[in-house]
């Protein structure tokens, strides 16, 4: 572990969080709907007046780890639409599971009671992005998170690493380009099994180097590809495509660079977006607006760089607080809307869904902080013939387009705040952090041992199992 590593664990790891040796309550248990007994993903779990918390995964399951010293302190148990569960942490049953009862407040009696308060969808909305400099943080901060990303294809993962991350941020009025730096600071797991075939990659890769390169992957030869070479050609588009800065710097962040030059929440949102108000729901005993979002009359563009990502119709909804215009949850779809867009994207990703997100906040000192990302997105791996007749090719062939098409899922679930000046500026002061998940580095057991991660699913956890036990094999 070089000199960097050993300050950030020491100023970042144990400075800010508590000692391995202090023992830890572990409370695990399942989150559902009182009446279906459906398990409610996405619960916010927490301890009340910290920072330290977790949410329910697609089962409803959490684990959360609880240091020695909030023992006798209150945990709570949120989702919105719902009343919270409360409950002093040390007679908190791990055998029980948790329900959660409705919880709806009126919508015409919340609507009519003031004049002065925005009534439309797009009003709210635009109240709340004006709002953003006093909901979100003024102030330098750090978070510690637990990044999950994965890549599969329908029928298995291909790609898994789980990593501790740290990200500082100087405050929601400064640029995220410039201001907002993101450590990796241990690995958990990493498995790669993905097929080093992609020629598409590659030929892109070669286009960004070589300058008048105008190859067609499909008239590329596998067999005269050397290997390190296509590695280094995934490496580089996964960097580009995925890596924690475009999802943290970028346009996707959507709230937090809501102030960004030709930002997708910005002066002319209403041009690309339309919002509507659906309903009042509660969220932890607070009134919350539940606001439609669907497409305005022009597309959605990310003008990303070297990538075709533009044509575009935005959809999903927003959650916002009505006391203070502060946006809880973000859910957000972009899918392929032009003429273009549609054919692009049927042909190499064979789904119109490109851009899936879920963003979530909590609210601590009385701003609004990252809770958890789910960032989804399909990826060009293995394209090959692009013909008209490539369909009854590949059947012939016995192709299986199932196990042709990738898509990556990226998630942070942040664990911890920190905004005390000291431990902040100390941070601050490491030579050089490192967001490239890609690099390896060695497993440390101790540190995990006290570290909240995200909870896998009943069948995130087979797919896994079946990825370490190939993982194993291969390297055999």
């Amino acid at each position: 572990m070089n000199l960097r590593y050993v300050k950030l664990s020491i100023s970042i790891v144990i400075g800010l969080i508590c000692s391995n040796s202090i023992a830890q309550t572990e409370l695990k248990s399942k989150v559902a709907d009182f009446l279906t007994f459906l398990p409610i993903e996405n619960a916010n779990i927490y301890i009340k007046n910290t920072t330290i918390g977790t949410i329910s995964n697609a089962d409803g399951k959490f684990v959360l780890l609880v240091p020695q010293e909030h023992v006798n302190d209150t945990l709570i148990i949120s989702s919105i639409g719902y009343q919270s569960f409360k409950t002093v942490i040390s007679e908190f049953d791990n055998s029980m599971d948790i329900f959660l009862e409705e919880d709806i407040a009126s919508l015409d009696e919340v609507v009519v009671v003031a004049e002065t308060r925005p009534k439309t969808g797009n009003e709210i909305f635009l109240r709340a992005i004006e709002e953003l400099p006093d909901n979100l943080p003024e102030q330098p901060y750090l978070q510690k998170g637990f990044l999950r990303h994965k890549e599969r294809n329908k029928k298995e993962y291909k790609w898994l690493i789980e990593s501790a991350i740290t990200v500082y941020d100087s405050s929601y009025a400064s640029g995220s380009r410039r201001n907002l730096k993101i450590n990796v600071d241990e690995n958990r797991k990493s498995y790669d099994l993905r097929e080093v075939d992609s020629l598409f990659a590659y030929a892109s890769y070669l286009k960004n180097r070589i300058r008048n390169f105008n190859i067609r992957s499909q008239n590329l030869r596998r067999d005269t590809i050397r290997t390190s070479s296509l590695v280094e050609a995934i490496r580089w588009n996964d960097r580009r495509v995925n890596g924690l800065d475009n999802l943290l710097k970028g346009k996707l962040n959507l709230v937090r660079n809501a102030n960004m030059k030709k930002a997708l929440f910005g002066e002319e949102v209403l041009e690309t977006h339309q919002f509507s108000l659906d309903t009042i729901l509660v969220d932890n005993g607070r009134k919350i607006y539940k606001i439609k979002i669907s497409g305005g009359k022009e597309y959605v563009g990310l003008n990303t760089p070297n990538i075709y990502n533009e044509g575009f119709e935005a959809q999903g909804w927003v959650y916002i607080y009505w006391d203070n215009y502060a946006i809880k949850r973000l859910e957000y779809e972009l899918i392929a809307a032009s003429d273009v867009q549609k054919r692009r994207s049927k042909s190499l990703f064979g789904t119109q869904l490109n851009h899936k997100l879920i963003i979530t906040y909590k609210e601590y000192g009385e701003k609004m902080y990252p809770n958890y990302f789910y960032y989804q997105t399909p990826k060009l791996v293995n394209i090959g013939d692009r013909s008209s007749d490539r369909e009854q090719k590949e059947k012939e062939l016995g192709i299986d387009r199932d196990e042709q098409f990738y898509y990556t899922i990226q998630e942070i679930l942040f664990t911890e705040i920190i905004q005390e000046p000291e431990l902040v500026s100390e941070a601050l002061q490491q030579e050089e952090w490192s967001a490239d998940i890609f690099s390896s580095r060695p497993y440390n057991e101790k540190f995990w041992e006290s570290y909240n991660v995200l909870l896998e699913s009943e069948e995130e956890e087979k797919l896994i199992q079946d990825l370490s036990q190939r993982a194993s094999l291969f390297k055999q």
